[in-house]
């Protein structure tokens, strides 16, 4: 059996602790070849979602894909952004959530000496965007 990865399962765990809590769930993610999001609201090479059910239509979490319908200076758009490129997912109004590091969620696991002594790797720049 091959290992899942943790990282959708928790991003669904926040974004349902969000709107359980009257939350707003805002996604923090790294545009790629394979995100499909309008352009013109990237900055620096990263977008800050709105996933709040009054912002989007047919939101759908899946284990690779993260697809939605939302409206961007009054025109519609799908977006598609795949697991692998969210950042962290966090609520508007108390900052609280998830930052993920690199590509995978997991901490790398000790093995010797020298990865011991390695310095641990640096959050991605998360930025917040009204």
């Amino acid at each position: 059996m091959s290992d899942l990865s943790t990282r959708p399962y928790l991003i669904r765990a926040i974004y349902e602790w969000c709107s359980d809590s009257g939350l707003t769930p805002y996604l923090a993610v790294r545009v790629n070849k394979q995100t499909e999001v309008p352009i013109a609201y990237v900055k620096d090479g990263e977008i800050v979602l709105n996933l709040s059910m009054g912002a989007v239509k047919n939101l759908e979490m899946g284990n690779e894909m993260i697809t939605c319908s939302g409206r961007f200076g009054g025109a519609s758009f799908n977006l598609m952004v795949p697991v692998d490129a969210v950042i962290g997912i966090f609520a508007k109004e108390n900052g609280q959530g998830l930052v993920f590091q690199g590509t995978d969620p997991q901490p790398p696991s000790i093995t010797n000496s020298e990865t011991a002594n390695k310095p641990a790797p640096t959050r991605p720049k998360l930025t917040i965007v009204k």
